[in-house]
């Protein structure tokens, strides 16, 4: 029952943290909109989250899976972090990626603010809704645990 509660909590926190994520992106490619040369980048948020709970979801090793209960990296292509690093990559295995422009700009530059920005306020109002969502399953399980 507990690993049902705090799989919940945990799928809406690795959301928060990708909406996030996401959004920084999204406006270090508005900052860079007049930068020649520059690249906009963005990524999968599907994607992403599909990769950050598959990875949350370690299979664990028989070995281990009669004494502590301890995960286990069973394959050489498990990965231990659960930090976001988006130099190339956002969570685990999900690639940033270049968007591509409807219409090139003669500097190089990829940026186009009117989809950044759409882009922008989409992500905000997504984050937002994931954020209220949570505080919602944290009341209701406040108002439980007290008998409410």
């Amino acid at each position: 029952m507990l690993n049902r509660i705090t799989s919940q909590f945990d799928f809406n926190a690795d959301a928060l943290k990708l909406r996030s994520e996401r959004q920084r992106v999204i406006a270090s490619n508005i900052a860079n909109a007049d930068t020649p040369g520059f690249q906009a980048r963005d990524f999968n948020f599907r994607e992403a989250l599909s990769n950050v709970r598959r990875e949350t979801t370690t299979p664990v090793s028989a070995s281990s899976a009669g004494s502590t209960g301890s995960l286990a990296i069973t394959n050489p292509r498990h990965l231990s972090t659960t930090t976001l690093s988006t130099s190339s990559f956002v969570g685990k295995g999900t690639p940033l990626k270049y968007s591509m422009p409807t219409q090139g700009a003669f500097d190089g530059n990829t940026v186009e603010v009117h989809r950044e920005t759409a882009n922008f306020a989409e992500n905000a109002v997504r984050y937002e809704a994931a954020l209220r969502f949570l505080n919602g399953q944290i009341k209701t399980m406040g108002m439980a645990v007290n008998g409410q």
